[in-house]
């Protein structure tokens, strides 16, 4: 049996409430790195979903955040993260989300990024469009850099790597009307999904927090490669450029340079 969309937004609800109860509280913090974070709510969190997908989807490959890979069939593999934005969960700043993904044959299928903050549910299947609940997503139609409204995200070592993103930060600050840095990927690739944003760029990102993003974008209009061009985002090492048609080529070649 293969999943449907709703099994999805069903799995994302149920642990997007989890996030939204542990909300504001207090949290057991573990760091694994100086400024990567994880806390009992990821964990809470991510074995709903496993657990969903084990009794529902039994012998389905899993490659979670927290869990890592988890073996199965090769032909059905679910990208999840329970909670991305972590960080700002722990600050009580209340951009995260949970975002879950399914993969056939190594194509991504279906994907669900939900925000329990706001009760938003991005999703799409491959071949019917995006949806932000029962609205349809198109990427912006802005076509100058200089109009246009970046975002972007660094790495967690980003002090001790000189392959740090600062660079590209400072020269898109300075060809575009702005970059944010938001803190969530998942919700960044939705909001360029619905046009809020116009382009989104990340040099070192993991599958998990692109997977079900990248499938909305890439459904709204939006073109998803790696850095490099590749339209393999999600084979490590990865990183992501995500921006409409028009723009893409634009940050790709400032990249390249």
């Amino acid at each position: 049996m293969l999943p449907e969309l709703n099994d999805l937004v069903d799995m994302a609800c149920r642990a997007g409430e989890i996030l939204r109860a542990g909300y504001g509280l207090e949290h057991q913090i573990r760091h694994k790195g100086l400024v990567d974070l994880v806390t009992e709510v990821d964990h809470q969190s991510e074995k709903l979903l496993i657990d969903s997908i084990r009794q529902k989807f039994p012998g389905h490959r899993i490659l979670a955040e927290e869990s890592g890979a988890l073996e199965g069939s090769q032909e059905h593999c679910w990208y999840i993260d329970p909670l991305d934005g972590t960080l700002n969960y722990a600050h009580g700043l209340p951009i995260f989300c949970v975002s879950i993904a399914y993969a056939y044959r190594g194509e991504v299928r279906l994907g669900v990024v939900y925000d329990p903050t706001r009760d938003q549910s991005f999703q799409a299947e491959r071949g019917s469009g995006a949806y932000l609940g029962e609205e349809r997503l198109r990427v912006s139609p802005t076509t100058e850099m200089i109009q246009s409204l970046l975002v972007t995200g660094f790495p967690y070592d980003a002090w001790e790597n000189r392959n740090n993103n600062l660079d590209h930060f400072s020269r898109f600050t300075r060809l575009s009307q702005g970059v944010r840095r938001l803190g969530s990927a998942a919700l960044d690739l939705c909001y360029i999904a619905a046009g809020w944003l116009d382009g989104f760029w990340e040099i070192s990102i993991s599958p998990w927090d692109i997977a079900a993003g990248g499938l909305i974008c890439e459904e709204a209009g939006g073109i998803v490669t790696k850095l490099s061009g590749d339209r393999d985002y999600l084979t490590p090492p990865c990183s992501v450029l995500a921006a409409n048609p028009i723009l893409h080529p634009h940050m790709l070649e400032l990249l390249k340079e």
